[in-house]
């Protein structure tokens, strides 16, 4: 469980970067999701405001076309009206017969009722005429001839219902205007479908919510746009901070070991120009003390267990100087160094091991020269460590591409790289490569724990530091006068 909540944590962990690019880009996204909000809201609010007062606009338009429709036909019938009695029959058989002929535009009609229900006049519905209509309602349960009748006995006015209309048989949405014939208790009235104020109501939603459509697309695109050019501007400002960083880094890394190496020489000039000489002359004393005190055979063997640890010493001290610098890199070259190294080695520890190289003549510089002999000692080191070979081989040549070292053991071999793992260090190893790649170069190490497969380690230096035949002799001609 706490291995799972670990894996989790680091996957869910961000680098620096990453918090950068976050702090940089969620401000940014929450101020135009906050944009987008407000500007697609006020849109919406806009366009229903405008949309409405059309349809309030067109609405009244209608309704004033039909009260002009119903004055109209009440001055056409008004002689009539106002010369008859309540109950002159002939003269509301005239008046049906002007009204229900007065027909205009496709669906345009006037209609009447009495104030009990009954449908007198309905040129176009003919189906209605005569019948009783009390308690009618659209589709929607709205009320219609109780409503109409109602508001033809207050003076007159506008009524909305669903209603057949006459050229399709689809029923619209009406509006009516009816008026009331006192005397007679008619209610007289004539209606107007409105489907086309509709449609043109809901085409202009549609256009709206198509142009909030583009106008989001448009604040989607330029947010797009602009964290893409975040994203890009951070990226090149990180590969700038991480090449700089790198170039310091690189710069650091060789200055420590030019100064570890600069180290080295001093306290291997020191070993073998200070104490080596001192231990040296304690030994002459030891030496001409013995001479002197030859009788006392007790005292002669101590002397001489006393000379011979400190002959082995001034071996040990010796070696260590050598190690650390050894002398005949800089008077020789990298080839008798490495031949030296791979002599001592295998006199020390006893595994066979052979050397083969081609005559540099000092071609290679001095970083490129103390980078392979320091990885040659740190594989040699392991090999005597960890390896248990039997056979050690060691070559450096040179090749179109460079210089390469080349070293094969007959080992256990190892794993390479090596598993991430507390405790598992591995210092000479990197230390190998860092150096190589601080010139440029590549190391290679080919190895599989299974069996005694040995292993191969491969160190290459660019031709970049491969000196010419003028600087090598250059440098000669500096050596040979000092």
């Amino acid at each position: 469980m706490n291995g799972l909540f670990i894996r989790l944590r680091d996957l869910i962990s961000i680098n620096y970067g990453q918090k950068v690019f976050l702090l940089a880009t969620l401000p940014l996204i929450v101020a135009v999701f906050l944009i987008f909000l407000v500007v697609t809201t006020q849109s919406r609010q806009l366009a229903e405001r405008e949309i409405q007062a059309l349809e309030t606009q067109l609405i009244e338009t209608k309704r004033a076309e039909l009260k002009n429709y119903l004055s109209i036909a009440r001055t056409a019938v008004v002689n009539t009206y106002g010369r008859a009695a309540p109950d002159d029959e002939a003269a509301k058989l005239a008046v049906s017969q002007d009204l229900a002929a007065m027909l205009y535009g496709q669906d345009g009609y006037f209609f009447v009722f009495d104030y009990e229900g009954n449908n007198l006049v309905a040129p176009r519905q003919t189906y209605l005429i005569g019948k009783n209509w009390t308690g009618l309602t659209d589709l929607n349960g709205t009320p219609i001839t109780d409503e109409l009748i109602r508001i033809a006995r207050t003076g007159g006015g506008y009524h909305s219902f669903d209603w057949p209309k006459p050229s399709t048989g689809a029923t619209e949405r009406m509006i009516v205007y009816v008026n009331g014939l006192q005397d007679w208790r008619w209610v007289i009235g004539t209606g107007v479908f409105i489907d086309d104020v509709l449609e043109n109501v809901a085409a202009a939603r549609a256009d709206v919510e198509t142009r909030i459509q583009t106008t989001s697309f448009y604040i989607v695109a330029i947010a797009v746009a602009a964290l893409i050019g975040v994203f890009m501007t951070g990226m090149v400002l990180n590969i700038r901070e991480r090449r700089l960083a790198d170039a310091k880094l690189k710069q650091l890394t060789q200055r420590i070991i030019d100064t570890q190496e600069e180290e080295r020489g001093r306290v291997a000039r020191e070993l073998h120009d200070g104490i080596s000489q001192m231990l040296v002359g304690v030994r002459y004393a030891l030496e001409l003390t013995k001479r002197k005190l030859t009788s006392d055979p007790a005292t002669s063997a101590t002397l001489d267990k006393g000379i011979e640890g400190l002959g082995s010493t001034i071996q040990e001290v010796r070696r260590i100087s050598r190690d650390l610098r050894p002398g005949v890199l800089d008077d020789l070259g990298l080839g008798p160094a490495l031949k030296a190294l791979t002599d001592d080695f295998s006199t020390r520890t006893g595994i066979h091991t052979e050397f083969e190289t081609v005559v540099f003549r000092n071609r290679l510089d001095q970083e490129a020269r103390i980078a392979l002999y320091r990885v040659a000692q740190e594989a040699l080191n392991n090999i005597e460590r960890h390896a248990r070979a039997e056979h050690v081989f060691m070559s450096l040549k040179g090749h179109r591409n460079g210089a390469m070292l080349h070293i094969k053991d007959d080992g256990i071999g190892m794993v390479w790289p090596r598993p991430s793992r507390r405790g598992s260090t591995g210092l000479g190893l990197r230390n190998m490569q860092e150096r190589i790649e601080q010139l440029g170069g590549s190391l290679r190490i080919l190895s599989a724990r299974t069996g005694k497969t040995g292993t191969v380690i491969e160190a290459q230096v660019p031709l970049t530091h491969m000196l010419r035949p003028q600087q090598t002799s250059k440098a000669q001609d500096k050596k040979e006068s000092a």
